[in-house]
């Protein structure tokens, strides 16, 4: 009986090892989208949880197909040695990311190594207002140093700093293209961070300051025009907030609560 019992447990052990051994990258589909609260998901996803390569997408709604929202394929190396609690791993994507990002630490903690992930202004249009009447295009440039994330509480604090380059900005409304050049800094601390938005170049200049918490922002800041321009802007302008005198300067105010 006793060893009826060792044996029905090796069994069960084998299996269950097997089962880790090849668990399909697909299954991890459902975990993404439940981890980003719906807004991100797999797609295409190929290979095992340990060794595959799948696009991220906007999780779809009913039987809508999953839309890829960064270039390219993201492939990525887990090591077994996280069913010991220790986190090792690394993300490549040749079209999108500057180098390979490696994740190191235990389930509650992570490092992540510096790198920068390329976007598409386009995407801006998912955010809601005014973005999704500006229609916005451009490229993006997403750099970070190091990392350090933190899981307390079922919620993810973090600390270091992002930067984030919008070149060639423009607008489908805007007779002007491009409309400018500009950086948004934000410095993580815990579950928030603080973010200021400076111009690189004109014509369209914007600056303000706010913070980012739980997918929200919080924005106070204002556009202006460079001399000459005002009338061609002035239908984007009036979209983007409130006309108020500032000194001897009409500005628009950025206000996002």
């Amino acid at each position: 009986m006793w060893r009826a019992v060792m044996w029905l447990l090796a069994g069960f052990a084998s299996a269950a090892l097997t089962a880790l051994a090849f668990f399909p990258a697909t299954w991890m589909a459902p975990i993404v989208e439940m981890q980003t609260a719906g807004r991100l998901t797999l797609g295409d996803a190929q290979g095992t949880l340990w060794r595959g390569s799948a696009f991220i997408g906007g999780a779809p709604g009913g039987s809508d197909p999953v839309t890829p929202l960064l270039p390219g394929r993201f492939s990525w190396r887990l090591s077994p040695m996280l069913l010991l609690g220790q986190v090792d791993a690394e993300l490549e994507n040749t079209a999108a990311l500057s180098q390979p990002v490696s994740v190191a630490g235990s389930w509650h903690q992570w490092q992540i190594s510096p790198a920068a992930i390329l976007l598409s202004a386009e995407r801006l249009a998912a955010l809601g207002a005014p973005f999704n009447t500006v229609q916005p295009s451009g490229q993006m440039r997403l750099s970070w140093g190091p990392l350090q994330l933190v899981r307390q509480g079922g919620k993810i604090e973090m600390v270091g700093s992002m930067n984030l380059e919008i070149n060639d900005f423009a607008s489908r409304l805007s007779p002007i293209m491009p409309l400018g050049a500009y950086n948004l800094a934000l410095d993580w601390r815990g579950q928030q961070a603080s973010a200021t938005l400076k111009t690189v170049k004109g014509p369209m200049l914007l600056s303000g300051s706010g913070t980012f918490a739980g997918g929200h922002l919080q924005f106070s800041g204002k556009a202006e025009i460079e001399a000459g321009q005002e009338e061609r802007l002035a239908n984007l302008l009036s979209l983007l907030g409130q006309r108020r005198r500032e000194g001897d300067k009409d500005i628009i105010a950025l206000e996002f609560k």
